[in-house]
């Protein structure tokens, strides 16, 4: 007899059966794995979220019915199998199976669900993405991607479980909120109440907790979803996931000191690794002088080397030296270890690497084994000059020194990723190898020479530095945030500040970035009316929930830790979003489209 739909009841999922079942009946269902025949035996590898079990069928143990229905199932069926679990024989263990040494002889079998034959195989690895995420469906059946959703709900768990344990209130703010300049574009949702005004999605929930605080929750988190209109990239998609938190009462090492524990516990809960607290901490001079970012990959060394006031460049007549340091910039390089056999073809496109970053090109010397030099600049300096740049960078024979001379904003961005690049080349990089820094002390402002104006370095309501508040009227750009960044193998985990919580320097912050107070208050009102009623000192956190998991399950892209991500356009390839809307809705919103004009670049 043959189950049916209305008697099914799984009793136990597939990884879970074990010899401890052995001489007991279970029930299992799942999709059909893998199946082959062999005389009159009928083998199904059958697969769940948990794992794999093999199912037998024998024709000479069970009836006919069951015996065809089992033999004619394919790849993907969904069926429901219960039968007796048996060790299997000695010679037929396969212990590259969690279930490998039992199976299921199966006494009734039901086909819940036929398929077709899918556009790929859930076992393929080399499908290209686009096909992946348009059958996702088919792709989150791939054990590799069930494992990294299954850590990721327990990293939120520890998570939440933790934050609980502080003190912490998980207190939800709206999706639907007011646009606010933080940085990136924002999406806005027409109001079909309001015709003409705009909800916008929050890019976080910055101003909001900031309210909690001043309403008197002074240890507030959520894990919550944030949205912004930018260029997607491996580690940014249009809408991703925040643990945000906020502290009333504290100082900088009040927050990073929760969030060092924090970290700890997910590190020994999900990995089993204990992390030393509390952890390095190194100024945003430092991380830019030494490493050229400010979220330094600190598993390799290959630090920058200033060489602006070596006297072999001073001397040199080397006209890209020479314009560098005229226009103010600097003259700085790596020492990329045992490379100075790399082939021209490789150091060009290094070269074309460090011009990604705007830098004009570069410059490199390779170290001969017998004591002599090659380089780019060879006509410009002597063996003697090469010497002493190479013991400034305590180079070797075999060593290849690459040399970049431009603006020091230029030259720490293409030197900093161009020593990246270097270390993914010679794989000094490994994802087991976890290195937690602070960084702290960053410029509280960002001047833009075009626009002849100031932005704020985090955001317009990170606080300055008490020994530089005096500096909003002398010098802005000197000044220093309470802000800090935790970084992770070269990845910002999340960042932070202490807030400015006095309406009088929150408006102060408003004038420097440019807005009148009308503009301030048009913006902001409701912050700075609340400033008014009694505000907390307070300050938080964000982590970026996605590139957590990324890097703790060893992936390389955010989309492998999302269930449903976007691709480079924002879009998503299983619904079709974005899409078109009826007429009847714009009209419903009192929205009227113009005609979409081609971009000469598309």
């Amino acid at each position: 007899m043959n189950l049916t739909a209305n008697t099914l009841k799984r009793t136990c999922m597939c990884a879970e059966v074990s010899e401890a079942h052995t001489g007991k009946t279970v029930t299992v269902m799942g999709w059909v794995n893998k199946k082959r025949e062999l005389s009159n035996l009928t083998f199904i590898t059958l697969r769940d979220r948990t794992g794999i079990v093999q199912i037998v069928v024998d024709a000479s143990k069970t009836d006919d019915a069951t015996a065809k229905l089992a033999a004619s199932v394919r790849s993907e069926f969904v069926i429901a199998v219960k039968g007796n679990v048996a060790a299997r024989t000695p010679e037929n263990i396969n212990p590259d199976m969690k279930t490998g040494r039992v199976e299921i002889e199966a006494s009734e079998f039901v086909v819940l669900s036929e398929a077709e034959v899918p556009p790929f195989q859930v076992a393929d690895t080399g499908v290209k993405e686009d096909l992946r995420l348009k059958y996702r469906y088919i792709d989150l059946r791939r054990p590799e991607i069930q494992n990294a959703l299954i850590t990721r709900h327990n990293i939120a768990r520890v998570i939440r479980e933790f934050l609980n344990s502080e003190g912490f209130l998980d207190i939800e703010t709206p999706y639907l909120t007011k646009s606010t300049p933080e940085g990136a574009r924002d999406y806005l949702v027409p109001s079909r109440i309001n015709k003409g005004s705009f909800y916008a999605l929050p890019q976080s929930p910055q101003l909001l907790k900031q309210i909690l605080m001043i309403s008197g929750f002074d240890k507030y988190y959520q894990i919550t979803r944030c949205f912004r209109d930018e260029d997607l990239r491996a580690d940014r998609q249009p809408e991703f996931t925040q643990v945000d938190m906020e502290l009333s009462f504290v100082d900088a090492n009040d927050v990073m000191d929760v969030n060092e524990r924090l970290i700890a516990r997910v590190m020994k809960e999900i990995l089993n690794r204990d992390v030393k607290i509390p952890f390095k901490r190194m100024t945003y001079t430092e991380a830019m002088e030494r490493f050229g970012s400010d979220k330094p990959d600190l598993r390799f060394g290959m630090e920058l080397v200033n060489i602006s006031n070596l006297d072999a460049v001073k001397r040199s007549e080397f006209p890209v030296f020479i314009n560098a340091l005229a226009d103010g910039g600097s003259i700085r390089g790596i020492n990329a270890a045992g490379c100075a056999n790399f082939p021209r073809k490789q150091i060009d496109s290094l070269t074309d690497t460090a011009k990604l970053f705007k830098a004009k090109g570069l410059v490199w010397i390779a170290l001969l084994e017998d004591g002599g030099f090659k380089s780019s600049a060879a006509k410009f300096f002597s063996d003697d000059a090469f010497k002493e740049i190479a013991k400034s960078f305590d180079a070797k024979p075999g060593d290849l020194i690459l040399i970049c001379a431009d603006k020091d904003s230029i030259v720490f961005d293409a030197l900093g990723n161009l020593r990246l690049e270097v270390a993914q080349r010679l794989n000094l990089t490994d994802k087991n190898d976890f290195n937690f820094l602070w960084v702290v002390d960053f410029p509280l402002l960002e001047y833009d020479e075009e626009e002849k104006r100031y932005y704020a370095k985090h955001h317009p309501f990170t606080a300055p530095l008490d020994e530089d508040l005096n500096l909003f009227d002398t010098n802005p750009s000197k000044m220093r945030a309470k802000a800090y960044d935790m970084v992770l193998n070269g990845t910002e985990l999340g960042g932070g500040s202490i807030r400015i919580y006095r309406r009088d320097i929150q408006e102060k912050m408003f004038g420097v970035l440019g807005f009148t107070q009308e503009e301030a208050y048009a913006q902001f009102s409701y912050l700075l009316e609340a400033f008014k009623y009694g505000a907390p000192p307070h300050g938080g956190l964000a982590f970026g929930l996605d590139r957590i998991c990324m890097l703790l399950t060893g992936r390389d892209a955010i989309r492998d830790v999302i269930a449903f991500p976007k691709v480079k356009d924002a879009s998503c390839p299983l619904t079709g979003a974005p899409d078109a809307v009826s007429d009847a809705q714009l009209d419903e919103l009192g929205i009227e489209l113009e005609p979409h004009k081609e971009n000469k670049n598309d």
